[in-house]
């Protein structure tokens, strides 16, 4: 049977996508909040911070009351708050510690730019909702002009190893690989590369096992993080000789994707077409599914308000945080019915996993408040901010995404630190491609495109930032390092900004290995 057929026979995600389309944010919003409070009353956290108390307000206080409530009683937390306080209970087999019973799954998430991995606690609601929302999407496939065979095709997801690690009294891993191995038995039939290959540990066998079965897939849909699948695709063409992807899965349509911008990939990824893919970009972290991309014709992404999630916003100003991405203790924070487009929040989240008023550490911007439609522009500690520029990841795609058009090359990978020079700063670019290009031009049409996207930038670039350097280097460099950090495969993705001793290990790796420049 194909899968929209199954989906909508079962009709649940249908439901929750209309009640979404036809009732307010701030209500849904409001809703769930008193459901994950309800949930969680009498867990250790519920009890300390009187989440009885603050149910009351959602029933006989004004309409706001219930949030002003709720922020004057439970402190926001990061994660080392969170973990230290609390999570570490979880981890050591505790009962209702932050939500109602164990803690069976904790996902490994890569950390910040500076930091180890954390440990996000995966509660089977969380995983419950994770699916809801991964079928809610594609039932909007429905909208798209798409031959009906499409949906009895396989759908790809090469995520992390199923084969988890067990940790005392839990079991750690990729989320992708702790949501795969919780697949329903009626999706079994579509889910490539199935649950053998999907158990395999070893990220450059599970490619190589993949590559080989590929001839024997109808694929459809592939599901991942950019570099990942690109350097899947490619292994699949080499391996039997054809010009493109298509030549093996003549019937693939749709790309869906998350956790990194598309567009420094967009070049390379189409040399292995024959014919254009749909893209759906996915906020799927660690800590929940919070939107997708429900239509191609923007880039925007939906919020999913009513599937286990309350959002926060904190304004990302200097008010809120410090210049390394620190947030600030009693920071403004805003609910959904609260917010404005175009200006950039940092997003808490409250979640049935167990996380109250957390620091995500992404940074959103409204597209349209009415529809509760956004982008991600980066994150708390992937900005640049060292005197005033203020330069965020998106800013840092575009450009890249820019000069690769003009010069005709494609980056797959980058990365950026932040220095002190002589009492000034510098920032220092590192590129990574495989085709040849003169460093000083490239650094020069880099640094122009940059003053052009980002006014502060340009601004500061007569003043305090006194130095761009850019190095080109073989893209395989950037995989080889993400390997040496234990970070290979599944969500991983090579941090845009690396701060700390992050910065001093990439600088040692790259001295090591004495890499030419190629132009």
């Amino acid at each position: 049977m194909a899968i929209l057929g199954t989906l909508l026979k079962k009709g649940i995600m249908l439901g929750e996508s209309m009640e979404q389309q036809y009732t307010s944010a701030f209500d849904l919003q409001k809703g769930e909040l008193r459901k994950l409070m309800i949930h969680a009353q009498h867990t250790e956290f519920g009890r300390h911070y009187g989440f009885a108390n603050i149910l009351k307000t959602f029933k006989t206080g004004s309409r706001d009351q219930f949030y002003a409530e709720f922020i004057s009683k439970v402190p926001v937390f990061d994660y080392d708050k969170i973990h230290n306080e609390w999570w570490h209970l979880a981890k050591a087999g505790k009962r209702d510690i932050c939500y109602p019973g164990k803690v069976k799954y904790f996902a490994l998430s890569s950390g910040t730019s500076g930091a180890s991995s954390k440990y996000i606690p995966i509660t089977k609601e969380m995983i419950k909702s994770i699916r809801k929302t991964s079928m809610r999407q594609i039932l909007t496939l429905s909208k798209y002009d798409l031959p009906t065979d499409l949906f009895t095709k396989g759908i790809l997801m090469l995520g992390g190893s199923t084969n988890l690690r067990k940790s005392g009294t839990y079991f750690e891993g990729d989320l992708s690989g702790i949501t795969a191995a919780q697949i329903p038995f009626w999706f079994q039939h579509f889910y490539k590369p199935g649950k053998k290959i999907a158990k395999t540990s070893d990220w450059g066998d599970k490619l190589e096992e993949i590559t080989r079965r590929a001839k024997d897939w109808d694929i459809g849909i592939i599901v991942g993080v950019p570099a990942w699948l690109q350097i899947l695709m490619e292994k699949i063409v080499k391996h039997y000789g054809v010009a493109t992807i298509h030549d093996i899965w003549p019937n693939l349509k749709i790309f869906v994707h998350g956790g990194v911008s598309f567009e420094p990939y967009k070049k390379g990824f189409e040399k292995l077409l024959k014919h254009p893919l749909i893209y759906m970009e996915t906020y799927l972290a660690s800590e929940g599914f919070i939107a997708f991309q429900a239509q191609s014709v923007q880039r925007s992404m939906k919020l999913v308000l009513n599937n286990g999630i309350f959002y926060e916003f904190v304004p990302f100003t200097p008010k809120n945080f410090t210049e390394d991405g620190v947030m600030r203790e009693n920071p403004e924070t805003l609910h959904i019915d609260q917010v404005k487009t175009g200006v950039e929040y940092a997003l808490l989240i409250s979640t049935n996993a167990g996380a109250w008023r957390y620091l995500i550490g992404d940074v959103i911007k409204f597209a349209s408040v009415e529809d509760s439609e956004i982008y991600i522009t980066g994150r708390t500690k992937h900005f640049l901010s060292l005197c005033g520029e203020h330069l965020s990841v998106d800013n840092m795609n575009k450009a890249v995404e820019l000069v690769s058009a003009e010069f005709n090359i494609d980056i797959r990978e980058f990365t950026v630190l932040g220095e002190s020079v002589g009492g000034r700063f510098a920032h220092r670019w590192y590129l990574g491609t495989d085709d040849t290009v003169d460093e000083e031009s490239l650094q020069k049409r880099l640094d122009l495109k940059l003053m052009e996207l980002n006014d502060d930038y340009k601004v500061e670039r007569g003043h305090a930032l006194k130095e761009v350097t850019v190095r080109v280097l073989p893209t395989a460099l950037f995989y080889e390092w993400m390997k040496e950090q234990g970070k290979e495969g599944g969500q991983n993705k090579f941090p845009r900004v690396l701060k700390n001793e992050k910065s001093q290990q990439w600088k040692e790796f790259v001295a090591a290995r004495n890499i030419m420049n190629p132009s």
